[in-house]
């Protein structure tokens, strides 16, 4: 690789099984209240094509569209103008295999907000251990 080219981005995974049945996982990635428990506040529905607001606190609204819905396994959304997240489910008979995907990451780009995707995928690639660790403590309750 030469000197100056830097590495690409992967995306951004986190897996984990959560003690909670797959329709209540469901629930809590695919409406607006269950969002807004775990994630951020939204104007979030579960509809295709719709298009929604994140409120991301000091970042401001983030704008999104639902790419992929397939309840209860599947949800899609473009995330601001470079990213894409899905939620994607696998029933364990009572339990949930849970995986999040955070795609297009460009070590090139940079957010609205003027910060290289290299500095906020680092930031968001821990960021969602703990976004996933609050969904958990949220669906086996």
């Amino acid at each position: 690789m030469p000197e100056n080219q830097q590495p690409s981005l992967p995306e951004i995974h986190k897996t984990a099984v959560f003690n909670a049945p797959i329709e209540k996982v469901w629930a809590a990635v695919s409406t607006s209240e269950g969002i807004a428990a775990w994630f951020m506040p939204n104007t979030f529905q579960p509809e295709l094509g719709y298009e929604f607001i994140l409120h991301a606190g000091p970042f401001g609204d983030s704008p999104c569209k639902v790419t992929e819905l397939d309840p209860p396994y599947r949800l899609s959304f473009d995330w601001a103008k470079d990213w894409s997240v899905t939620f994607e489910l696998k029933d364990l008979g009572g339990k949930t295999e849970f995986h999040l995907f955070h795609k297009g990451w460009d070590a090139d780009k940079v957010t609205e907000f003027g910060q290289p995707h290299t500095i906020v995928h680092g930031r968001m690639d821990q960021g969602w251990e703990g976004i996933v660790a609050k969904l958990q403590g949220l669906v086996e309750q």
